[in-house]
């Protein structure tokens, strides 16, 4: 594509902006409404990841020892969990370890436990405390290991974890839906908007290829007309987005002290890799669509 020619493709896609005013104001607006959902979504999302990511990698199982279990099987055990593919980490606790960290976890309330010294006064088992590469293979891996040798039961939060993978994924699937209705909404707009464009014009496309224009040279206008109402389209909801999530973060940061938010600065960069070229798809997709359909060559 030469120079000239790609002067001349961007100055009919800027004329056509220009005389379609309203219509084109309409197609950016829903564009720019697409896209600040969909990065509003990716914002909440990738916070809400960061929280459930921190709390899966909290999430083990608790591998309580068979007290009637000999040496041999304990080693037989000890053996098949170091060599399971699925977990990362086997980490004994002695039931003397195990006591000392129930005293410091009640703090001042440690004189409770007063008289239990000895390893005959204490009640609480050895035990293996397991992690799995992956967090959402812990109901497996559970099923997997409690039918091991030497175990006597297994916690792992049954009831709890197998939801809280669930509704993870389902809030996944439903953002991906609702965004994919978005972006079709866009592309039709958009679509609309260059084929108004075209029906404008269809004595003048019809003129320019008796004079020998090529398929391609008529349609390359419409395509950088899409691409450029996809691009402003895309950039203004990411000033909304920054100025609105900083906005936010600073309150949440003053008021709820427990909720830990990804920086500005880390989230945006994110989100400006997705946004920007997300634009320019839609907008090329538009008007690719709409010249296809309506544009007689």
């Amino acid at each position: 594509m030469h120079v000239r020619s790609l002067l001349y493709f961007i100055g009919e896609a800027f004329k056509s902006i220009a005389r379609n005013g309203w219509m084109s104001i309409a197609s950016i607006g829903v564009v720019s409404i697409t896209l600040l959902i969909l990065g509003s979504f990716m914002v909440l999302s990738y916070n809400v990841d960061l929280f459930t990511q921190d709390k899966k990698e909290q999430l083990q199982i608790v591998l309580f020892l068979d007290e009637a279990g000999n040496e041999e099987t304990i080693l037989e055990l000890q053996k098949k969990l170091a060599s399971h593919p699925r977990l990362e980490e086997a980490r004994f606790v002695s039931k003397e370890e195990a006591m000392e960290r129930l005293k410091a976890q009640l703090g001042d309330r440690a004189y409770l436990l007063e008289g239990i010294d000895s390893a005959e006064e204490n009640p609480l088992r050895d035990r293996y405390q397991l992690r799995t590469k992956v967090p959402e293979d812990i109901p497996v891996v559970a099923k997997e290991i409690e039918k091991y040798p030497g175990v006597g039961y297994l916690d792992y939060g049954k009831g709890v974890v197998e939801p809280l993978f669930q509704l993870t994924g389902l809030v996944r699937w439903i953002g991906l839906a609702f965004m994919a209705g978005l972006a079709a909404t866009a592309i039709f707009l958009i679509a609309h908007t260059i084929r108004l464009t075209v029906y404008i014009r269809r004595r003048e496309i019809m003129i320019m290829k008796y004079v020998g224009a090529t398929d391609w040279f008529i349609r390359w206008p419409f395509i950088f007309e899409g691409s450029i109402l996809g691009i402003v389209g895309a950039i203004v909801p990411l000033f909304v987005i920054y100025y609105g999530y900083e906005a936010a973060a600073h309150w949440l940061q003053s008021n709820v002290y427990f909720i830990t938010l990804i920086p500005t600065e880390n989230i945006m960069e994110e989100i400006i890799k997705i946004i920007i070229p997300l634009g320019v798809v839609l907008g090329v997709l538009g008007s690719s669509i709409s010249v296809r359909r309506f544009l007689k060559v």
